[in-house]
């Protein structure tokens, strides 16, 4: 649906020149929401941009439903972008026009009738629960209804693909929550393909089904966001998602426990995730397992967790026969030194 090829994009002025994105490769398929992350200043924003021709790339190359994305050739980019919707953090709602004249107004600049024209609008106002607000005015509404007025409007050009340009990040945490469960809405029943920026982790983890990690214009590392997530290959991945061997347990704590036994993190996926299985492994293996830290979160409603526990035991294979029965119920470990 959209292959980002070798895109690099530099910005020159008289002094230095700035590469803001750095050979980038990325594949999103069709049907699914794929988000790239990272800090302020990573190259998301220029990114996004070059989906839909607001940037162009100054080598590579962005190719969208089959077609490379020209710049230079304005009647193919405008039918292009009618492909292509795309939402902001600033909204970019017109002051002195209702909401439903907002969403309504670009249909009307494409040549499409007034009766069809507000006919869509309705259907897509509708769609975000809004059509009761379509006579106010976006100071009348709030920070999320204002969102979702634009999120609308980008929808009534009926694109494939669906372009989000940190979009919930002026918003409250409430209000953010909504947005997310609207474009999962939006993906699931219209079947629209989203790319989405953001820096904020709960919007990946919240609807996303892969990630990419940007740092510096440079894509660090890409994948299904469960294992992106729970196994990380990369440091700065691992920082940005704040994902350390030790769980923020201090070291001083730790200390004692490197005499004996072993420290491990468990990592787990799934149902598995919500059960009791590390209390059972005492009576089964004869080890003694200790809690030290740990964290439970959600990926689209999938529970994942990871744990840092100590063993005390008696006898390696003691252990051994411990991580074994752990693996046959999809709970996997890692040693961790000191």
């Amino acid at each position: 649906m959209i292959e980002i090829k070798n895109v690099t994009k530099i910005y020159k002025d008289k002094e230095r020149e700035v590469k803001a994105v750095d050979d980038v490769s990325l594949n999103i398929k069709e049907g699914e929401i794929f988000g790239v992350i990272g800090y302020s200043g990573a190259g998301k924003s220029t990114l996004i941009r070059m989906i839909n021709g607001l940037e162009v790339p100054t080598t590579g190359e962005v190719i969208v439903d089959g077609e490379k994305i020209d710049p230079t050739d304005k009647k193919k980019l405008q039918r292009q972008r009618s492909r292509i919707g795309m939402i902001f953090q600033g909204y970019n709602l017109l002051k002195t026009a209702t909401v439903l004249e907002n969403v309504m107004l670009p249909l009307k600049l494409e040549g499409l009738e007034k009766e069809l024209a507000e006919q869509r609008s309705e259907k897509y106002l509708r769609i975000v629960d809004l059509w009761e607000q379509k006579d106010r005015y976006p100071a009348e509404l709030s920070g999320g209804q204002r969102q979702r007025v634009a999120i609308a409007r980008a929808l009534a050009h009926e694109p494939k693909i669906l372009l989000s340009d940190e979009a919930t990040s002026a918003l409250d945490p409430e209000t953010t929550e909504s947005i997310l469960k609207l474009l999962l809405k939006i993906n699931q029943e219209l079947h629209i393909t989203i790319f989405l920026i953001t820096h904020e982790l709960d919007v990946i983890q919240r609807v996303c089904d892969r990630v990419a990690v940007l740092a510096k214009g440079k894509l660090i590392e890409q994948g299904n966001v469960l294992d992106v997530f729970t196994n990380p290959e990369k440091e700065a991945t691992k920082k940005f998602i704040g994902i350390t061997d030790t769980m923020g347990v201090p070291l001083e704590i730790l200390k004692p426990y490197t005499t004996n036994g072993q420290l491990v993190v468990l990592k787990f996926i799934g149902q598995t995730a919500n059960e009791p299985i590390i209390a059972d492994l005492s009576a089964k293996y004869g080890v003694s397992p200790n809690i030290l830290g740990g964290s439970i979160g959600y990926l689209k409603k999938k529970a994942y967790g990871r744990l840092l526990v100590h063993f005390d035991f008696q006898s390696e294979k003691e252990f051994d026969d411990a991580m074994a029965g752990l693996r046959t119920q999809d709970i996997y470990y890692e040693r961790v030194e000191i």
